[in-house]
């Protein structure tokens, strides 16, 4: 890598965040630009030919609204005012919509307590859970290989809320953990800053993230199964 990530990448989001000022934000882009966004532009770079050797379709371009979270916060839909965001992210997905929820995506996110990284959805539709939920009961083999490999290691844990009274108790343990979910991802958090201002860290995301493969593929052929039959059933009520 190129282009790390620093103290100074982490000052400037804290005090960004602080001053929160239009004002004070344009006298800084330059700095932005060279401490915040060059490095996430090198990661995506860096970390381009493994997320291709996952998923070819993957968005990989190293801009923002493309790979790269904007720094500006969208305040139309919540209570907090504040302009700016204190973290930032990249994330691989299909299609051109970052913040879109069909597709599972692969992300990497920065914060003044560290990093953290993993895949999965950021919010699953009902539809999605609903059909991973019945590939699972099927004894589906990509969920198989899926299973095998997230409990084969120890670095990812799964993550999204789950039904508040158990629905799937008659099922084993490894299964009830996929089942019991209302959203699903798979995040590993790190408090090694060290690593995070390493050249080394791109080789170490890349390395762990193929952990993942085989859940990633499962939870995107259920993307993709699950995208088909809601065009099959649009096409019938035509």
């Amino acid at each position: 890598m190129d282009i790390p990530f620093s103290q100074q990448t982490l000052d400037f989001l804290f005090e960004n965040r602080l001053q929160d000022s239009r004002i004070w934000f344009g006298e800084h882009k330059t700095e932005y630009q060279s401490l915040v966004i060059q490095p996430l532009r090198q990661l995506v770079v860096d970390l381009t030919p493994t997320m291709l050797e996952l998923d070819p379709e993957f968005q990989t371009e190293p801009r923002v609204d493309k790979t790269i979270c904007r720094i500006w916060r969208d305040t139309r839909y919540t209570k907090d005012p504040s302009l700016y965001r204190d973290h930032m992210w990249i994330i691989f997905k299909r299609g051109g919509r970052m913040h879109g929820t069909d597709y599972p995506g692969v992300y990497f996110e920065i914060s003044l307590d560290g990093f953290s990284y993993g895949c999965g959805f950021y919010h699953a539709s009902t539809a999605y859970m609903n059909n991973l939920r019945a590939r699972i009961l099927a004894g589906d083999q990509e969920f198989q290989a899926a299973q095998k490999a997230y409990l084969g290691q120890k670095v990812f844990t799964m993550e999204g809320d789950c039904f508040k009274r158990p629905r799937y108790g008659h099922r084993t343990p490894e299964e009830q953990i996929w089942l019991e979910r209302r959203n699903i991802g798979f995040s590993a958090d790190s408090h090694d800053f060290p690593l995070l201002f390493s050249k080394d860290l791109p080789q170490k995301l890349a390395q762990d993230l193929r952990l993942l493969f085989p859940v990633y593929r499962f939870l995107a052929s259920t993307a993709e199964e699950t995208l088909r039959k809601q065009t099959e059933q649009e096409l019938s009520q035509r």
